[in-house]
């Protein structure tokens, strides 16, 4: 593997800050002989996703791992669907709202993720770190940006593999909710650095249980 491509969006519903951002910004430019580009991606519907193509063929990269803000969840948490609908509880950084919105009438009802979730998921909890297979990416702009870039890889096909991974708040986010779950930027970092090495190593997932019973 040559070039694994990495995004992050920007802050989001009102916060000042998106830990997505902050740890791409701190991953290394190379793990290996592989090298690591990151972007940051506009929390905006559609724009997010053309943008994100743009980079595709710019990098022509061999994976591609999207990463955004999960308030809420408490562990690091691999997505193994994206579904073809918008249905925002909260507008995006422009102000757009879309309601039971297909995002390609022309494309497939859900894609499954490309990326060895469960080994993720494995590997980073034999490192201490809590993690989950999610089937819900949301209905926000996350599931929109993982939605798109799958529906262009199918189109384009390409050998290229690519997911999303959600994770919690930092604790300077949580100061004033005390029931909210959080996570270290260090250990957000360390998680993704170790998920981009763990696809690095072997794209082969494993035939284990992940699936939860609600």
């Amino acid at each position: 593997m040559k070039k694994i491509l990495v995004t992050g969006f920007d802050p989001f519903g009102g916060e000042q800050i998106n830990p997505a951002l902050e740890a791409i910004k701190r991953l290394p430019t190379l793990i290996g002989d592989t090298q690591i580009v990151t972007y940051e991606i506009p929390t905006v519907f559609h724009k997010s996703g053309r943008l994100l193509q743009d980079y595709l063929l710019k990098e022509q990269p061999d994976a591609v791992l999207l990463v955004g803000q999960a308030g809420g969840r408490s562990a690091i948490s691999l997505e193994r669907v994206a579904i073809n609908m918008d249905d925002a509880r909260i507008p995006d950084n422009e102000g757009n709202q879309p309601i039971d919105e297909v995002i390609n009438p022309q494309g497939s009802p859900a894609y499954f993720t490309t990326l060895p979730i469960k080994r993720i998921v494995q590997v980073l909890k034999q490192h201490h770190i809590p993690a989950i297979v999610s089937n819900s990416a949301g209905t926000f702009v996350c599931n929109h940006l993982m939605y798109y870039l799958l529906d262009t890889l199918a189109a384009q096909k390409v050998n290229t593999i690519g997911g999303f991974m959600h994770i919690p708040y930092l604790p300077s986010q949580v100061v004033d909710q005390p029931n909210q779950p959080s996570m270290a930027l260090d250990q957000i970092v360390k998680a993704i650095e170790i998920t981009l090495a763990t696809i690095i190593k072997n794209q082969h997932d494993l035939k284990i249980t992940g699936g939860t019973e609600v």
